[in-house]
């Protein structure tokens, strides 16, 4: 699929299968024996181990190591301080995934002002600029996601109807993309639609948040979660409701390929590649920690899975053999 998205600066996207080491920079990485730490939002979600798994394999095949990783816990404070103590420790790297767009940019800045080399992941913080105040940010194409996701629901939901948006209503740049070409798209091929919006500030507020927006939209008939995990709880205030609302959402967790393989409400999902983007980071820390000047933004497309492919997909995203769960749907769905 085409990366449809741009960058944090308006970039246009170098897709990650184009950005490698040469012979003479791989050889030159392993001589350095790089440290690297990496700073995520959680490490709770399938998303974030898949990610850091492909970082730690990719970085380990130049001799770098993943000497220290931290779980904000969607903390940004927290992430300030500890980015803080990083500028100040030994470690040649960063590689970060920013939870706010401006409280977190001076301590994302510090990193750079102490020497080390940030490559971010999703967001790029506010004032902040390729080539003096990071490396390089990797993502996968989110508009493209939010497009993705937008495609998969408008089949289920009627003529007239209402969908809403269950949004993060926190300054990430990832997560306004998705929701920015879910509206464009609704907005461009089914016009005949209404968008009503929910936001959360806390994964744990997704149920309460779209049973507040149940309770005020009783016509509702298609909801996109912008992200697995709040989507698992937009489920379950839909399921208590005694509705049957279709739900689409980004990312293929464990929950929700299930709930999609057997006929659950999950609809659809637009799936990132967490470990081929871990990958492309590691990638373009090593370049830069080599003085080479990757991509400014690096992007990976993303993928539609449905029930009739999602066995395959989770393989490809998860390159692991699919759970029993999703291969008995599968077998229940044929017979």
């Amino acid at each position: 699929m085409a990366i449809t998205g741009l960058g944090p600066h308006g970039e246009r996207a170098v897709p990650a299968d184009q950005v490698g080491l040469s012979e003479a920079d791989a050889d030159a990485a392993r001589g350095r024996r790089f440290a690297v730490a990496v700073v995520l939002h959680t490490t709770k979600s399938d998303w974030a181990k898949e990610e850091l798994a492909g970082m730690v394999a990719t970085l380990g095949r130049y001799s770098a190591a993943v000497v220290e990783v931290i779980d904000c816990a969607f903390d940004v404070d927290r992430q300030v301080s500890e980015l803080l103590r990083l500028a100040g420790d030994p470690v040649d790297a960063v590689v970060s995934i920013p939870i706010g767009s401006s409280r977190a940019a001076d301590a994302h800045r510090a990193i750079a002002g102490a020497g080390k080399k940030l490559v971010l992941l999703d967001n790029a913080p506010t004032g902040m600029l390729p080539g003096k105040d990071y490396v390089s940010v990797v993502s996968t194409d989110n508009f493209g996601l939010g497009q993705i996701s937008a495609e998969l629901l408008a089949p289920h939901v009627p003529q007239g109807g209402k969908v809403g948006v269950l949004a993060y209503g926190v300054d990430f740049f990832a997560t306004h993309e998705r929701e920015i070409a879910f509206r464009k798209w609704m907005a461009a091929r089914r016009p005949d639609l209404a968008v009503v919006r929910g936001k959360f500030a806390d994964v744990t507020q997704a149920k309460t948040v779209t049973a507040a927006l149940l309770q005020d939209n009783p016509d509702l008939s298609g909801l996109f979660a912008v992200w697995d995990v709040p989507a698992m709880g937009a489920a379950a205030a839909i399921r208590e409701s005694g509705k049957t609302i279709p739900i689409t959402t980004v990312d293929l967790g464990n929950e929700v390929a299930t709930d999609l393989a057997n006929g659950g409400l999950i609809k659809g999902i637009a799936a990132q590649l967490p470990y081929d983007q871990g990958s492309a980071a590691g990638v373009a820390t090593i370049l830069g920690l080599l003085e080479r000047r990757p991509p400014p933004w690096i992007a990976l497309p993303g993928l539609s899975v449905t029930a009739g492919n999602v066995v395959e997909a989770y393989q490809v995203v998860w390159r692991a053999p699919a759970p029993a769960g999703l291969l008995r749907a599968r077998r229940l769905r044929n017979d």
